[in-house]
């Protein structure tokens, strides 16, 4: 059975996921897809809307054979060292090819785009470097850097200053510095934007467009046309079940808690705290009762919302920059969900993985990476404040990969 590789969070699956997922297929004539998943948390800095066993039921329910676990070290981390965690758990899945969908559509302008900043990385750092002191954010500074070193080149390169093309350098990036088997590909993204509002008179919008209007309306009908109904039955369970969805207003009480418990600095002892943002956190944290005003007053040229966000995931998982710097690659292959082709595939390569199959937590022990992704699990739970999710604390110790 050939394998193709997706990376995906899906918050929540929606009818752009579908598209990517079918068009991955066709495009690399595979018998088996396979999605490196986000778990509770994500990448902006975020917990999922839902929890990682319901959205990894809406992948298998829409056409994804096996979903994998992206453990929290690198499903929160900056772009690099997430994708670097994706694709390096694709390739030990035996995968001949993974497939993302960008802006650019054009797989060569990727590849011209990393040897352009292969060739060039002292003169792109020194002007990342320069651009940082004049007080703008890290990735505008990766931006006008890139447009510095690459003036001169006549060669198709991807444009980094969409969010898409930005992951899409990255995969292709880590792939080559893994020195992975696995091949690229990439499909346009249609329709909606990342950033883009929800359209009523579309059926594709952005995940970002979706939760606006779920967190605006409270009503599933207003979403109803932009996700399959599979996934539109997993949120109507959800919502009856849980009471609530997941975002940082909804958890705040207990960041702000979190915050005001500690010093000043112990907060700076939390990954990607930096440069003083522990005394911003803990002073707006004094006076702001909402997630968005205490945002508001935080946000700064220098670091961007997710950036801040990513902080705060951070110290509400009780994450240090020590841990973060004692983590490099996936330790562990962790399914969440698969099909009955999935599990077939599964079964017919276990036993040439270069990693361990955790299965079953409690049979797995003495192995922090995981350790870290029961107790973030635990701590998303515990910030959604609804009886029934009190009851979901320690599950990972009790759920085992669904087959569906």
């Amino acid at each position: 059975m050939k394998a193709t590789g997706i990376v995906v969070e899906y918050n929540p699956f929606h009818n752009g996921h579908l598209h990517h997922l079918n068009q991955s297929r066709i495009k690399t004539n595979s018998d088996i897809i396979i999605a490196v998943m986000s778990g509770n948390f994500l990448q902006r800095g975020e917990p999922a809307l839902v929890d990682k066993w319901t959205r990894a039921k809406m992948a298998i329910s829409a056409g994804v054979d096996l979903v994998i676990e992206l453990p929290y070290a690198f499903a929160t981390a900056q772009a690099s060292d997430f994708a670097k965690g994706a694709i390096f758990l694709l390739d030990a899945l035996k995968c001949e090819a993974f497939c993302f969908g960008s802006e650019e559509g054009s797989l060569e302008a990727f590849h011209h785009t990393y040897h352009l900043l292969s060739t060039k990385k002292e003169e792109y750092n020194t002007a990342i470097s320069n651009f940082m002191k004049q007080g703008i954010s890290y990735p505008k500074a990766l931006n006008e850097s890139y447009k510095v070193v690459s003036e001169d080149s006549s060669l198709p390169l991807v444009d980094l200053s969409k969010p898409n093309n930005i992951l899409g350098y990255h995969y292709i990036e880590a792939a080559y510095r893994l020195h992975a088997s696995i091949r690229s590909e990439t499909i346009h993204r249609v329709v909606a934007n990342y950033h883009d509002e929800a359209k009523p008179s579309e059926t594709i919008a952005s995940a970002t467009g979706i939760r606006k209007v779920l967190f605006g309306e409270l009503d599933l009908s207003a979403i109803q046309n932009f996700l399959p109904i599979t996934s539109l039955d997993e949120l109507s369970r959800w919502k009856s079940t849980f009471q609530s969805f997941g975002s940082w207003e909804r958890f705040w009480p207990i960041l702000r808690l979190i915050i005001l418990r500690h010093s000043k600095e112990r907060l700076a002892t939390f990954a990607e705290v930096t440069e003083g943002m522990e005394n911003a956190i803990w002073n707006a944290a004094v006076k702001k009762d909402t997630f968005q005003t205490f945002m508001e007053q935080i946000k700064s040229k220098r670091f961007t919302w997710t950036r801040i966000q990513r902080m705060l995931t951070h110290i509400y998982n009780d994450f240090t920059w020590e841990q973060l710097k004692s983590f490099d690659l996936p330790t562990y292959i962790r399914p969440l969900a698969m099909s009955k082709n999935g599990q077939a595939y599964l079964q017919s390569i276990k036993k040439d993985l270069p990693l361990p199959l955790v299965s079953r937590v409690a049979a797995y022990k003495d192995n922090d990476m995981l350790a870290l992704d029961v107790k973030t699990a635990n701590l998303y739970y515990l910030g959604l404040q609804s009886t029934y999710a009190q009851k979901m604390i320690g599950s990972d110790y009790r759920i085992t990969p669904i087959i569906h």
